[in-house]
Formats: structure tokens, C-alpha cells, sequence
């Protein structure tokens, strides 16, 4: 007979863990503040130690805890995945998506019809989240973040390339058709506009184009690509974007890259499951279609 802690108490402890919060948890499993509190205590209790410990007004998992929470959160994994196999083949699945706001809004869901039309009793859930938040945080099934698959960049998870990544200089029709630029040094007429959360994409654009002494031109910065994207498509300046985002763009003709020869490969997208995900569950079946549109 095995020694089991309180299953309810595991599973409440690996959400405010993974988490990083009581709050957090407590609204992801849909308990109130309290009662995660008293799961954990219960925990603590069985285990003998504490597992989270007070910093200002949040608590924090000790070393010990997130370690124990990343085992239990794979053996979680493996349940579901078991439950998965065992429940009925033609339930609909609820598959819940974590990726950055602007691979959702310009790559992703304009492509979620193809899947759903493929896939039927898949409902894909995409939940955004910035792409400086690195992190992998929130109650999801897959995530999509910037990286790579070597190494052990992951640890808690299998990356599988998904997207590959190259910047190009863009800008507006409109503007190109005020003030051309036919050659690199005519980017010395323009306002750069820059990203935060794409941070070195005019620095690296720039070497590649040799213009380095360029370098040091004043640059309005906003804090998300997709806020650049916009500002760009406005005619207020023009930017360096990622192409595998911006297809639908420049074939609607709001965006076009004047000097489309000039490209710098940036680290490109993986996705990221769970290291126990069946191989011929839907959730793999999601990640291969997504490496397909990719071209991967």
C-alpha cells in the first residue's frame, strides 16, 4: 500500500509553486485564498517542513519545494496523460495554449481556423503573455517562448522547434512613397522605431547592413512589437520586424520591406511540453501541425 500525501494538498502546493503565488493559485484551481493557505499547511505537516516562506507580502517556495513541485508537477503530468488515453476518443479537448502577444495576434490565430477545420474536437484556448516574461508561469498545456531545443535551455520540458525567426527592415507604403529607401544608408532619414521586448534588432540589422556607425541615431521605443508593428503601419517611422509575423501584412499591402535582401536570422520559436506528453495524443498532434505551418 503506498504512503501517498494528500493528493489534493500535491496538487494545490505544485499550482502555487509553479505559479509563484497563493493568489495565482488560488484562482487558477478556483479556491479561495484560504484554502490554498490550508493545503499547503496540510502538506507541511504530512512532509514534516515548511515549503514556502514569507518575502514581503508574497511566499515563495524554498529550493527543497521546487524541486519536490517539479516532480510532482511531471507525475501529474503522466495522470493526465493516462486519463487522456483512457477517456472517451471522441470528447472534445480543451487545449490550453501559452505564447507571446504578438505570435498569437500576427501568426498564430489567423492559422487556428486551418487546425480547428482539421481537427474538430480540439478547442484550442491561447493565452498571451509578454515576451519578457521568460518564465513559464500559469496553468497551461503548451507553451510557445523564443529559444532553443539544444541543451538543456529547458529542463522541466521537451522544446521542439516550431518557427524559425529572420528581421527584415519594414515600413509603411505610404511613407516609402514620401521618402524612398532604396539603399541602407537612406534608413539615416528616418525615425527608428524599436521594441523593448525585441531588444538589438536595429543593432544587429544595422552591423549586418554595414552601417554600424549608424549606431548611435535616436530611436523611439515602445515596450511590445506589436506596438511597433502598429506605429510602423502609421507612417511614424519604420522598424526592423520579424517576416515569419508579418506575411499577412506586407500580402495586404499595410506593411512592405524596402530592402527585403537584408535579413538577419534571430533565435527562432520552440514549443514546449510536457516530457511525458503521448507521442500520438492530441496535444503532439497540435505541436506537429504548428511545426508544419512553420515549415520545420
Amino acid at each position: 500500500m503506498r504512503h501517498l500525501p494528500p493528493l489534493n494538498a500535491l496538487r494545490v502546493f505544485e499550482t502555487a509553486a509553479r505559479t509563484g503565488s497563493y493568489a495565482a493559485a488560488a484562482q487558477e484551481l478556483g479556491l479561495t485564498h484560504g484554502a490554498v493557505s490550508r493545503h499547503i499547511a496540510t502538506l507541511e505537516h504530512w512532509l514534516g517542513q515548511k515549503l514556502f516562506r514569507r518575502d514581503g507580502r508574497r511566499m515563495v517556495a524554498t529550493p527543497v519545494a521546487g524541486v519536490f513541485a517539479a516532480e510532482v508537477g511531471h507525475a501529474l503530468d503522466r495522470v493526465a496523460m493516462a486519463a487522456q488515453a483512457c477517456g472517451q476518443p471522441t470528447a472534445r479537448r480543451i487545449l490550453r495554449v501559452s505564447v507571446p502577444t504578438s505570435f498569437a495576434m500576427r501568426w498564430l490565430i489567423p492559422r487556428l481556423d486551418r487546425f480547428h477545420a482539421t481537427h474538430p474536437q480540439t478547442e484550442v484556448v491561447v493565452h498571451t503573455v509578454s515576451t519578457l516574461q521568460e518564465d513559464l508561469r500559469g496553468g497551461f498545456d503548451l507553451a510557445i517562448r523564443r529559444g532553443t531545443a539544444q541543451g538543456q535551455a529547458w529542463p522541466q520540458h521537451r522544446a521542439i522547434p516550431v518557427l524559425e525567426d529572420v528581421d527584415t527592415l519594414i515600413m509603411s507604403p505610404a511613407l516609402f512613397a514620401q521618402r524612398p529607401i532604396t539603399r541602407p544608408e537612406d534608413v539615416a532619414d528616418h525615425t527608428l522605431l524599436a521594441s523593448e521586448t525585441r531588444a538589438g534588432d536595429w543593432s544587429d540589422w544595422l552591423d549586418h547592413a554595414g552601417l554600424s556607425h549608424l549606431g548611435g541615431l535616436p530611436r523611439q521605443r515602445f515596450d511590445h512589437f506589436f506596438i511597433t508593428r502598429q506605429a510602423v503601419e502609421d507612417g511614424l517611422g519604420i522598424g526592423i520586424g520579424p517576416l515569419p509575423m508579418l506575411e499577412i501584412d506586407i500580402a495586404s499591402g499595410r506593411l512592405m520591406t524596402p530592402l527585403p535582401e537584408l535579413r538577419v536570422r534571430r533565435t527562432g520559436y520552440v514549443a514546449l511540453v510536457p516530457r511525458h506528453a503521448d507521442p500520438a495524443g492530441f496535444l503532439m498532434r497540435f505541436v506537429a501541425w504548428l511545426a508544419a505551418e512553420g515549415g520545420l
